[in-house]
Protein backbone atom coordinates (compact mmCIF):
# COMPACT_ATOMS: atom_id res chain seq x y z
CA UNK A 1 0.00 0.00 0.00
CA UNK A 2 1.35 3.00 -1.17
CA UNK A 3 1.07 6.85 -0.36
CA UNK A 4 -0.21 8.93 -3.23
CA UNK A 5 2.62 11.20 -3.73
CA UNK A 6 3.28 15.19 -5.40
CA UNK A 7 5.60 15.00 -8.55
CA UNK A 8 9.40 15.45 -7.31
CA UNK A 9 8.12 14.10 -3.85
CA UNK A 10 9.83 10.69 -2.60
CA UNK A 11 7.77 8.12 -2.61
CA UNK A 12 6.67 6.68 0.53
CA UNK A 13 5.17 3.55 1.77
CA UNK A 14 2.34 4.38 4.31
CA UNK A 15 2.19 0.99 5.91
CA UNK A 16 4.82 -0.51 3.99
CA UNK A 17 7.72 0.37 6.85
CA UNK A 18 5.60 -1.66 9.14
CA UNK A 19 5.56 -5.63 10.28
CA UNK A 20 2.57 -7.70 10.25
CA UNK A 21 2.60 -7.31 14.23
CA UNK A 22 2.44 -3.42 14.23
CA UNK A 23 -0.14 -3.25 11.21
CA UNK A 24 -2.53 -5.53 13.56
CA UNK A 25 -2.36 -3.49 16.63
CA UNK A 26 -3.02 -0.29 14.05
CA UNK A 27 -6.14 -2.03 13.31
CA UNK A 28 -7.34 -3.19 16.83
CA UNK A 29 -6.34 0.41 17.84
CA UNK A 30 -8.07 2.45 14.86
CA UNK A 31 -10.81 0.40 14.01
CA UNK A 32 -12.32 0.12 10.52
CA UNK A 33 -10.67 2.39 7.99
CA UNK A 34 -14.30 2.11 6.03
CA UNK A 35 -16.09 3.24 9.61
CA UNK A 36 -13.61 5.25 11.30
CA UNK A 37 -13.09 7.60 7.96
CA UNK A 38 -16.41 8.55 7.51
CA UNK A 39 -17.15 11.87 9.08
CA UNK A 40 -21.19 10.86 9.34
CA UNK A 41 -19.73 9.07 12.51
CA UNK A 42 -18.49 12.04 14.20
CA UNK A 43 -20.92 10.98 17.30
CA UNK A 44 -17.92 8.40 17.64
CA UNK A 45 -16.00 11.84 19.19
CA UNK A 46 -18.65 13.24 21.25
CA UNK A 47 -19.45 9.65 22.68
CA UNK A 48 -15.95 9.07 23.72
CA UNK A 49 -15.49 12.29 24.97
CA UNK A 50 -18.45 11.77 27.39
CA UNK A 51 -17.95 8.55 28.31
CA UNK A 52 -13.71 9.17 29.14
CA UNK A 53 -15.07 13.00 31.23
CA UNK A 54 -17.22 10.59 33.24
CA UNK A 55 -15.00 8.18 34.02
CA UNK A 56 -12.49 10.44 35.01
CA UNK A 57 -14.96 12.73 37.38
CA UNK A 58 -15.98 9.60 38.64
CA UNK A 59 -12.49 8.72 39.92
CA UNK A 60 -11.64 12.36 40.63
CA UNK A 61 -14.62 13.60 42.84
CA UNK A 62 -15.32 9.55 44.06
CA UNK A 63 -12.02 10.60 45.24
CA UNK A 64 -12.59 13.20 46.82
CA UNK A 65 -15.72 12.42 48.98
CA UNK A 66 -14.03 9.11 50.48
CA UNK A 67 -10.94 11.11 51.41
CA UNK A 68 -13.33 13.81 52.88
CA UNK A 69 -14.81 10.89 54.82
CA UNK A 70 -11.43 9.49 55.73
CA UNK A 71 -11.58 5.99 54.26
CA UNK A 72 -8.95 7.05 51.54
CA UNK A 73 -5.76 9.11 52.20
CA UNK A 74 -4.96 12.37 49.97
CA UNK A 75 -2.44 10.46 48.21
CA UNK A 76 -4.99 7.93 46.45
CA UNK A 77 -7.51 10.64 46.05
CA UNK A 78 -5.10 12.40 44.15
CA UNK A 79 -3.43 9.50 42.19
CA UNK A 80 -5.93 7.89 40.87
CA UNK A 81 -7.16 10.83 38.36
CA UNK A 82 -3.73 10.53 36.89
CA UNK A 83 -4.06 6.44 36.60
CA UNK A 84 -7.31 6.74 35.48
CA UNK A 85 -6.48 9.24 32.72
CA UNK A 86 -3.47 7.18 31.32
CA UNK A 87 -5.80 4.01 30.78
CA UNK A 88 -8.40 6.94 29.28
CA UNK A 89 -5.93 7.60 26.60
CA UNK A 90 -4.57 4.33 25.96
CA UNK A 91 -8.56 3.12 25.16
CA UNK A 92 -9.61 5.92 23.30
CA UNK A 93 -7.38 8.55 22.82
CA UNK A 94 -7.57 8.12 19.15
CA UNK A 95 -10.92 8.33 18.69
CA UNK A 96 -11.27 11.81 19.99
CA UNK A 97 -8.38 12.86 21.23
CA UNK A 98 -9.33 12.19 24.96
CA UNK A 99 -9.36 15.98 25.74
CA UNK A 100 -12.08 15.47 28.64
CA UNK A 101 -10.99 19.44 29.56
CA UNK A 102 -12.16 22.33 27.87
CA UNK A 103 -8.98 23.99 28.52
CA UNK A 104 -7.64 21.23 26.67
CA UNK A 105 -9.95 21.77 23.63
CA UNK A 106 -9.56 25.47 23.70
CA UNK A 107 -5.62 25.13 23.07
CA UNK A 108 -5.67 22.74 20.74
CA UNK A 109 -8.03 24.54 18.54
CA UNK A 110 -5.54 27.68 19.10
CA UNK A 111 -2.98 25.67 17.81
CA UNK A 112 -4.79 24.63 14.83
CA UNK A 113 -4.44 20.87 15.81
CA UNK A 114 -8.51 20.84 16.32
CA UNK A 115 -10.96 22.55 14.46
CA UNK A 116 -13.23 25.37 15.82
CA UNK A 117 -16.58 24.40 14.76
CA UNK A 118 -16.17 20.93 16.95
CA UNK A 119 -15.11 23.16 20.21
CA UNK A 120 -18.70 23.63 21.13
CA UNK A 121 -20.01 20.11 20.83
CA UNK A 122 -16.52 18.89 22.66
CA UNK A 123 -17.44 21.48 26.02
CA UNK A 124 -21.04 20.36 26.17
CA UNK A 125 -20.48 16.69 26.25
CA UNK A 126 -17.48 16.77 28.81
CA UNK A 127 -19.65 18.75 31.03
CA UNK A 128 -22.26 16.30 30.18
CA UNK A 129 -20.25 13.41 31.53
CA UNK A 130 -19.07 15.43 34.27
CA UNK A 131 -22.68 15.99 35.19
CA UNK A 132 -23.38 12.12 34.85
CA UNK A 133 -20.55 11.27 37.09
CA UNK A 134 -21.73 13.16 39.80
CA UNK A 135 -25.36 12.00 39.84
CA UNK A 136 -24.05 8.41 39.70
CA UNK A 137 -21.82 9.38 43.03
CA UNK A 138 -24.83 11.31 44.87
CA UNK A 139 -27.32 7.96 43.83
CA UNK A 140 -24.50 5.86 46.12
CA UNK A 141 -23.16 7.92 48.51
CA UNK A 142 -25.52 11.03 49.10
CA UNK A 143 -25.08 14.87 48.60
CA UNK A 144 -22.02 14.71 51.17
CA UNK A 145 -18.47 16.15 51.41
CA UNK A 146 -19.87 18.68 48.40
CA UNK A 147 -19.87 15.64 45.81
CA UNK A 148 -15.72 16.02 45.52
CA UNK A 149 -16.00 19.70 44.42
CA UNK A 150 -13.19 21.64 44.53
CA UNK A 151 -12.59 24.21 46.60
CA UNK A 152 -9.73 26.47 47.96
CA UNK A 153 -8.28 24.53 51.10
CA UNK A 154 -8.68 25.74 54.43
CA UNK A 155 -6.68 28.55 55.03
CA UNK A 156 -6.08 29.92 51.38
CA UNK A 157 -8.43 32.35 50.11
CA UNK A 158 -9.67 32.38 46.06
CA UNK A 159 -7.16 34.30 44.86
CA UNK A 160 -4.63 31.89 45.99
CA UNK A 161 -6.45 28.78 44.67
CA UNK A 162 -6.53 30.99 41.39
CA UNK A 163 -2.96 31.58 40.68
CA UNK A 164 -2.18 27.77 41.86
CA UNK A 165 -4.92 26.74 39.30
CA UNK A 166 -3.46 28.86 36.59
CA UNK A 167 0.14 27.96 37.00
CA UNK A 168 -1.20 24.09 37.42
CA UNK A 169 -2.97 24.09 34.23
CA UNK A 170 -0.42 25.99 32.21
CA UNK A 171 1.91 23.23 32.86
CA UNK A 172 -0.67 20.28 31.90
CA UNK A 173 -1.85 21.74 28.81
CA UNK A 174 2.12 22.17 27.95
CA UNK A 175 2.69 18.43 28.58
CA UNK A 176 -0.54 17.43 26.58
CA UNK A 177 0.46 20.30 23.73
CA UNK A 178 4.32 18.87 23.65
CA UNK A 179 3.47 15.44 23.44
CA UNK A 180 1.26 15.46 20.92
CA UNK A 181 3.47 17.50 18.56
CA UNK A 182 5.51 15.86 15.75
CA UNK A 183 8.43 17.46 16.97
CA UNK A 184 8.14 15.52 20.44
CA UNK A 185 5.36 12.34 19.79
CA UNK A 186 6.22 9.66 22.14
CA UNK A 187 2.90 7.91 21.11
CA UNK A 188 1.63 5.83 23.91
CA UNK A 189 4.09 6.82 26.72
CA UNK A 190 2.37 10.56 26.29
CA UNK A 191 -0.67 9.11 28.67
CA UNK A 192 2.55 8.51 31.07
CA UNK A 193 3.42 11.88 30.97
CA UNK A 194 0.32 13.29 31.23
CA UNK A 195 -1.16 11.52 34.22
CA UNK A 196 1.94 11.51 35.78
CA UNK A 197 2.17 15.19 35.84
CA UNK A 198 -2.01 14.87 36.95
CA UNK A 199 -1.14 12.66 39.95
CA UNK A 200 2.10 14.76 40.75
CA UNK A 201 0.18 18.04 40.86
CA UNK A 202 -2.14 16.35 43.03
CA UNK A 203 0.11 15.44 45.36
CA UNK A 204 1.79 19.00 46.56
CA UNK A 205 -1.03 21.24 45.17
CA UNK A 206 -4.57 19.55 46.24
CA UNK A 207 -4.28 21.27 50.04
CA UNK A 208 -4.23 24.87 48.03
CA UNK A 209 -6.92 24.33 45.38
CA UNK A 210 -8.00 20.88 44.83
CA UNK A 211 -5.70 20.44 41.86
CA UNK A 212 -8.76 20.23 39.17
CA UNK A 213 -6.92 21.96 36.27
CA UNK A 214 -10.13 21.23 34.16
CA UNK A 215 -13.74 23.17 34.46
CA UNK A 216 -15.46 20.06 33.84
CA UNK A 217 -14.35 18.63 36.83
CA UNK A 218 -15.73 20.69 38.54
CA UNK A 219 -18.72 21.77 37.15
CA UNK A 220 -20.08 18.03 37.64
CA UNK A 221 -19.93 18.71 41.69
CA UNK A 222 -21.28 22.21 41.78
CA UNK A 223 -24.20 21.50 39.55
CA UNK A 224 -24.82 18.24 41.30
CA UNK A 225 -24.79 19.48 45.05
CA UNK A 226 -25.71 22.59 44.14
CA UNK A 227 -22.50 24.40 45.78
CA UNK A 228 -21.30 27.20 43.15
CA UNK A 229 -18.94 28.57 45.63
CA UNK A 230 -15.67 29.71 44.49
CA UNK A 231 -16.59 28.17 40.86
CA UNK A 232 -15.58 30.84 38.79
CA UNK A 233 -11.92 30.15 40.17
CA UNK A 234 -11.77 26.67 38.61
CA UNK A 235 -13.06 28.55 35.28
CA UNK A 236 -10.66 31.58 34.94
CA UNK A 237 -7.73 29.53 36.57
CA UNK A 238 -8.02 26.21 34.03
CA UNK A 239 -8.71 28.60 30.86
CA UNK A 240 -6.38 31.28 31.90
CA UNK A 241 -3.23 28.45 32.36
CA UNK A 242 -4.00 26.72 28.45
CA UNK A 243 -3.97 30.07 26.66
CA UNK A 244 -0.47 30.69 28.54
CA UNK A 245 0.46 26.97 27.44
CA UNK A 246 -0.48 27.66 24.32
CA UNK A 247 1.85 30.55 24.47
CA UNK A 248 4.89 28.26 25.97
CA UNK A 249 4.09 25.72 22.81
CA UNK A 250 4.59 28.78 20.51
CA UNK A 251 7.64 29.37 21.70
CA UNK A 252 9.22 26.18 21.76
CA UNK A 253 7.79 24.69 18.38
CA UNK A 254 6.21 27.51 16.39
CA UNK A 255 2.53 27.35 14.95
CA UNK A 256 0.64 23.92 15.40
CA UNK A 257 -0.95 22.28 12.62
CA UNK A 258 1.43 18.92 11.69
CA UNK A 259 -0.37 15.88 11.01
CA UNK A 260 0.83 13.97 14.14
CA UNK A 261 -0.50 17.04 16.15
CA UNK A 262 -3.76 16.92 14.13
CA UNK A 263 -4.35 13.52 15.19
CA UNK A 264 -3.69 13.31 18.49
CA UNK A 265 -5.53 16.61 19.25
CA UNK A 266 -8.40 15.17 17.07
CA UNK A 267 -8.24 11.89 16.73
CA UNK A 268 -8.12 9.66 13.41
CA UNK A 269 -11.49 9.62 11.99
CA UNK A 270 -10.97 12.38 9.00
CA UNK A 271 -9.86 10.91 5.77
CA UNK A 272 -6.21 10.69 5.39
CA UNK A 273 -5.79 12.05 9.47
CA UNK A 274 -3.68 7.98 9.86
CA UNK A 275 -2.48 8.10 6.72
CA UNK A 276 -0.51 11.67 7.14
CA UNK A 277 -0.10 11.13 10.79
CA UNK A 278 2.05 7.60 9.77
CA UNK A 279 3.79 8.96 6.97
CA UNK A 280 5.37 11.77 8.83
CA UNK A 281 6.24 9.72 11.50
CA UNK A 282 8.21 7.36 9.00
CA UNK A 283 10.00 9.97 7.63
CA UNK A 284 10.95 11.63 11.22
CA UNK A 285 12.18 8.43 11.98
CA UNK A 286 14.45 7.62 8.93
CA UNK A 287 15.70 10.77 8.96
CA UNK A 288 14.89 12.13 6.33
CA UNK A 289 12.53 14.84 7.44
CA UNK A 290 14.64 16.46 10.55
CA UNK A 291 13.07 18.66 12.49
CA UNK A 292 15.81 20.65 12.63
CA UNK A 293 13.73 24.23 13.37
CA UNK A 294 12.12 22.89 15.99
CA UNK A 295 8.50 23.52 14.70
CA UNK A 296 6.74 20.41 13.96
CA UNK A 297 4.19 22.39 11.80
CA UNK A 298 6.87 24.10 9.54
CA UNK A 299 8.70 20.69 8.16
CA UNK A 300 5.41 18.45 7.74
CA UNK A 301 5.80 17.47 4.46
CA UNK A 302 3.05 18.80 1.85
CA UNK A 303 -0.69 17.03 2.29
CA UNK A 304 -0.56 14.48 -0.54
CA UNK A 305 -3.08 14.39 -3.77
CA UNK A 306 -6.43 14.28 -3.03
CA UNK A 307 -5.92 15.42 0.77
CA UNK A 308 -6.34 18.79 2.40
CA UNK A 309 -3.95 20.63 5.23
CA UNK A 310 -5.16 18.96 8.51
CA UNK A 311 -5.92 22.48 9.67
CA UNK A 312 -8.61 22.34 6.95
CA UNK A 313 -9.82 18.98 6.80
CA UNK A 314 -13.50 17.99 6.71
CA UNK A 315 -15.19 17.81 9.60
CA UNK A 316 -18.46 16.16 11.11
Amino acid sequence: MMADRRVGEPEVPVLGLLGPRTRHLLALEFGSRAEFDDPRLAWRRLFAETLGTFMLVLVAAGGGILHGQGQISLSAAVVAPGLMLMAIILFMGAVSGAHLNPGVSLAFAMRRDFPWKRLPGYVLFQLVGATLACLFLEAVFGNIQHLGATLPGPGYANWQALLMEIALTAGLVSVILGTASAAQNVGAIAALGVGGYIALAGLWSAPVSGASMNPARSFGPALVSGDWSSYWVYVVGPLTGALIAVGFAFALRGRGGDPISYAAGSGALDPGALKARQRLAQLIESGELPLSRGGGGEDAPPASTGERPPGDTPSG
